[in-house]
């Protein structure tokens, strides 16, 4: 049975799609962009400022879902120029602790709302 994941602590999905959907003790999270829940707006313009706001809305899905970033297996990183690798990997850095998820990362030719960076895990219960 697949359980929806919802805060108001992150931005609503802007689709058909949850936020992110537990199956037995596996939570997937949509991807998230770097969209602050209180202002409906980026949190910056840079990379580093949107992948922290990216990765604060997975943390804040998790949580609502009784998990936490130490419980993240995998994530996929989408980025509008992969030029942008490095500094995204500075900021992810501060938001995960050895052993690090399994990754991977891309550029991609746009992103929804022209955004530089949206962020997908598969975590653990």
């Amino acid at each position: 049975m697949n359980t929806p994941i919802s805060t108001d602590k992150a931005p609503a999905a802007i689709g058909p799609y949850s936020q992110a959907v537990r199956g037995g003790d596996t939570i997937y999270v949509s991807g998230q962009l770097p969209i602050d829940p209180a202002t409906g707006a980026f949190a910056g313009d840079d990379v580093k400022a949107q992948t922290r706001q990216s990765l604060t809305n997975m943390k804040a899905i998790l949580q609502a879902a009784g998990a936490d970033m130490d419980k993240v297996v995998k994530t996929t990183v989408l980025l509008k120029d992969i030029a942008d690798f490095g500094a995204m990997n500075e900021v992810y850095a501060e938001f995960f602790a050895e052993p690090y998820p399994a990754r991977a990362a891309y550029q991609v030719v746009a992103l929804p709302k022209d955004a530089l960076v949206e962020i997908e895990c598969v975590a653990v219960v």
